[in-house]
């Protein structure tokens, strides 16, 4: 659509220059008919370039074969060489952009044959006349030459860009890691016609190389290959810092490469390690590096790419093979660089997303192990002390029987609560006040707790996380209340202003152990305060203060803010 634009608008400039050449160099009088023809193409294409503004332009869309008629239409009737040549580049433009390079040179070759002869019919030859010809055939040959390369330069430059637009958009968190990197390098083994492609990304955090491989029948999403980093030089070549092509055969290999930082090429280059073609059976490769966070992270590598016109993947093993050159090395660059930073970002989040599981799990286990596990435990104990009871003292071990009966009752509720508490939650700000009212008005009716629950009446502006957050810390909060503060009269606060989101939970049980007002850090340094309720703040980005009156209650206030 871009290039179509870009033809529509020469058309009409060019038409219009080519008109004011032939009105300024003909010899008077005018001749009438180049004139009309010349006019009646300007008012089309003046009407497809200004219509291409209020419509899709591929409605508009002029054939080149007009263009080509209208200038073998020219050649026979205008006086002006120069408003033929004016004629010559737009075509010669047109035909460039769309993909018809084999007609290029037939074109050019027989518009300077015809100018010739026409100008050779209406002329007397003369040696200085000869010369004159020569000079305009070589000048509308350099020019149609020059225009050409101009017009197909564009073109692949659109096409690449639309290619590299295409691989960006395969990259996105929601397809996952593996699918994103299939598709990626799926149609990077396509745009170079080769047998394989491979991604190599190190973890220094776990210790590994990862690696994915697609090959040319692949539909699945690769599951990466975890291999030590003593084997990180068969994937990542030893200096990532190079970019690196290697050609191998018949024991005369060779390769180049480059230092992908400063572009200067290296005048020796040492082969690649043998692991690395034993490895993919390699007999031509490219290796360019990708970065993450302005440091090499991995390698994108292409092996063996395929002759033109060979059999394709379907029979990649016995198809011809052709080597790559320094320009497929360069565009792989280009592509790398382009891929680098949504691919950090999948890698990113798909890390931060690992941590958040392993933060949620190590909760569960904490919760487990300092609550029902502990219980069970004491049950277990108690038990053993009731068999020795039974037979001397079997009316006190009816009491401990009831009071185990309790314990298992009120467990039972918090193992309950915990499942509730697991449970995906979708909230967001236009249901917080409601789900806070309705828990509140649960919770006291099944706890016996006076609740008093104020929000601001304006209508709340937070995001999805936030309020999910902030409601499970107000659902903990209370639960700890009547698990451990023994309270009989709660308020809570939820407001929000230009900057944060606040939320205030008060009540008058017994407090904590300690006295004052602690932020979370340095509740973190004492070891005291909810754990989760302050993993579940710092997970927002929140802060935690927690002020504490021992026998006359506690308040926890939660601050998050919104920008």
């Amino acid at each position: 659509m871009y290039l179509e634009r870009q033809v529509t608008l020469a058309r009409a400039v060019l038409a219009a220059l080519s008109l004011v050449a032939l009105l300024e160099t003909s010899p008077a009088p005018v001749p009438r008919l180049p004139v009309a023809l010349l006019s009646l193409y300007l008012a089309v294409a003046l009407g497809a370039a200004l219509g291409g503004r209020f419509t899709d332009a591929g409605q508009l869309h002029i054939p080149v074969a007009a263009d080509l008629a209208v200038l073998a239409l020219f050649l026979g009737l205008a006086p002006s060489v120069f408003a033929f040549w004016l004629l010559l580049l737009f075509v010669v433009f047109a035909l460039a952009t769309r993909g018809h390079s084999r007609a290029l040179g037939a074109v050019i070759a027989l518009a300077i044959v015809g100018i010739l002869v026409r100008l050779a019919w209406v002329e007397p030859f003369q040696w200085q006349s000869a010369s004159r010809w020569a000079a305009i055939g070589l000048g509308m040959l350099v020019s149609g030459l020059g225009i050409a390369f101009l017009g197909a330069r564009e073109r692949q430059h659109l096409a690449r860009q639309q290619f590299l637009d295409t691989v960006t958009g395969l990259l996105r968190f929601e397809r996952g890691l593996n699918e994103s990197i299939r598709q990626m390098l799926g149609e990077l083994a396509l745009a170079f016609d080769c047998e394989q492609a491979c991604l190599a990304a190190r973890d220094e955090d776990l210790d590994r190389v990862f690696v994915w491989r697609v090959y040319p029948d692949q539909t699945e999403a690769p599951a990466p290959e975890a291999l030590p980093l003593s084997r990180s030089d068969t994937f990542l070549l030893d200096a990532m810092e190079t970019s690196v092509c290697w050609n191998f055969g018949n024991g005369r290999n060779h390769g180049f490469g480059w230092d992908r930082r400063t572009g200067r090429r290296f005048r020796t280059l040492p082969p690649p390690p043998e692991s690395t073609r034993n490895e993919f059976t390699a007999k031509s490769l490219l290796a360019a590096t990708f970065e993450f966070d302005n440091r090499p992270a991995g390698r994108v590598l292409l092996i063996n790419p395929l002759a033109p016109g060979g059999p394709g993947w379907r029979s990649a093993a016995q198809a011809p093979h052709r080597r790559f050159s320094a320009a497929d090395l360069r565009w792989l660059e280009q592509i790398v660089r382009h891929i680098g930073p949504p691919l950090e970002n999948i890698f990113l989040l798909r890390h931060l997303r690992n941590r958040a599981i392993e933060s949620e799990r190590s909760r569960i286990s904490r919760d487990l192990h300092d609550g029902i596990l502990q219980t069970v435990l004491s049950l277990k104990i108690q038990l053993g002390v009731l068999r020795q009871k039974l037979p001397h003292k079997p009316d006190r071990a009816e009491q401990d029987l009831a009071s185990l009966e309790k314990t298992v009752q009120q467990e039972s509720e918090d193992l309950r609560r915990m499942v509730t508490d697991l449970r995906p939650l979708r909230l967001e700000s236009a249901d917080m006040r409601e789900l806070m009212l309705g828990f509140a008005e649960r919770f006291r009716s099944e706890h016996d707790l006076h609740i008093e629950l104020f929000i601001e009446d304006r209508d709340l502006r937070l995001s999805d996380r936030i309020c999910r957050e902030l409601f499970q810390i107000y659902r903990e909060a209370l639960h700890n209340i009547k698990k451990h503060a023994h309270a009989s009269h709660v308020v809570v606060k939820l407001g929000q202003d230009e900057a944060k989101a606040f939320l205030v939970v008060d009540d008058n049980g017994l407090g904590f152990s300690f006295s004052g007002r602690y932020t979370s850090e340095e509740l973190d340094q004492l070891r005291l305060g909810p754990i989760s309720i302050k993993e579940r703040t710092r997970s927002v980005g929140g802060t935690l203060t927690l002020e504490s009156n021992p026998g006359h209650g506690a308040r926890l206030t939660i601050e998050i803010p919104t920008h």
